[in-house]
């Protein structure tokens, strides 16, 4: 009875303090978990309705400088074939996107020095040049404030930088040439240029705690992001962590309805790993709130090579075969597509 009176509370004040959080995720039985996303299901019905928003995605460059011990494409992993796509491969890509309709594209690379400041502007105002009614999503990693900036005035509307885990302790033990407080740090420097800014964890971390996950939350609320990607962690076979255990859909799916509750404005994507580690994986989260999915838009030649985990989805599909295989799986849940930026809604209400 007490997990129920704590998700009524939840859902009315969209807050719970540490303790209750860790409550919740230490006692929520199967009646208790169907409770909390039907609560975390009302909620995004309140505020954006029955709408799943589409993005194509743009995995431009698997090259990274990063040591991230999860990642199959951390900057010791000597097994990657590495790519990286020029301007005008990434510009057939947007163009590709644009003819099927999306009106958002998420460029996506690991931290890679090679495309300089000026290079991510010209592929920013290229976009942005040509097509007037779309938002260009970056997702490079931590940069320098001034590098920010400059994409900002370029034109990019989104940024995506998951923080992965608001633990500093857990986080020092994945990493090992990142800094947790400049990861943190980079999120407020993005909310303050004035991006729709993206945060977003891991579930399932090795040696990952209830409280650590409650932690995300508080974290989350009080950073307040228009944007929270989670999934669950899966090993991959090139890192450290190869022979670890993943995490489940189950905890992922009630992280994805806590976020929901916490943040009802939010625009959370039902992630490709929800999908990888099961087959309805993403339609179960856009049930627990989920409400953004994003279909590949890289070329098929490249897809395999952007392997952060291992099993990912979709690597050999088309980007059309992407597009109606999961407008097909939506529709089928009972929601619709929505093919516009789709804007976080509070964000859109305080710029209008």
């Amino acid at each position: 009875m007490k997990t129920k009176n704590l998700i009524d509370k939840l859902y009315k004040n969209n807050y719970l303090d540490f303790d209750e959080i860790v409550y919740i995720l230490n006692h929520i039985e199967n009646q208790g978990k169907d409770y909390l996303i039907e609560k975390a299901h009302e909620t995004r019905m309140k505020t954006y309705g029955n709408k799943v928003y589409m993005r194509g995605l743009i995995e431009f460059s698997n090259y990274c400088t990063k040591g991230c011990k999860y990642c199959g494409i951390n900057s010791f992993n000597k097994n990657v074939e590495r790519y990286r796509l020029n301007l005008e491969e990434i510009q057939e890509c947007s163009e590709l996107g644009y003819s099927l309709g999306y009106r958002t594209f998420v460029l996506q690379g690991g931290e890679d020095n090679y495309y300089s400041d000026d290079m991510i502007v010209e592929i920013i105002k290229e976009i942005k040049n040509k097509y007037k009614d779309v938002a260009v999503t970056l997702s490079l990693g931590e940069k320098p404030y001034e590098s920010y900036e400059k994409y900002y005035n370029a034109g990019a509307d989104r940024y995506l930088l998951r923080h992965e885990t608001a633990s500093k302790e857990l986080f020092e033990k994945i990493h090992i040439n990142t800094d947790y407080n400049n990861r943190i740090e980079s999120l407020w420097n993005l909310k303050k240029i004035g991006y729709q800014v993206g945060a977003g964890f891991m579930v399932g971390i090795p040696t990952q705690t209830k409280e650590d996950l409650a932690k995300d939350l508080l974290f989350l609320k009080e950073l307040d992001p228009e944007m929270v990607g989670i999934g669950p962690f899966i090993p991959h076979k090139d890192t450290i962590y190869k022979n670890q255990q993943g995490g489940t859909l189950e905890d992922t799916i009630t992280m994805i309805a806590l976020t929901r509750l916490f943040l009802p404005h939010g625009l959370l994507p039902a992630t490709t790993a929800l999908g990888t580690i099961d087959p309805l994986g993403r339609e179960k989260g856009i049930k627990a709130g989920a409400n953004v999915v994003m279909p590949n838009l890289s070329p098929t030649t490249v897809r395999e090579k952007y392997s952060l985990y291992d099993g990912k989805i979709c690597t050999g599909d088309e980007a059309a075969e992407c597009r109606n295989c999961i407008e097909k799986r939506i529709v089928s849940s009972g929601f619709s597509i929505d093919m516009s930026r789709g804007d976080n809604i509070k964000w859109r209400q305080n710029n209008d």
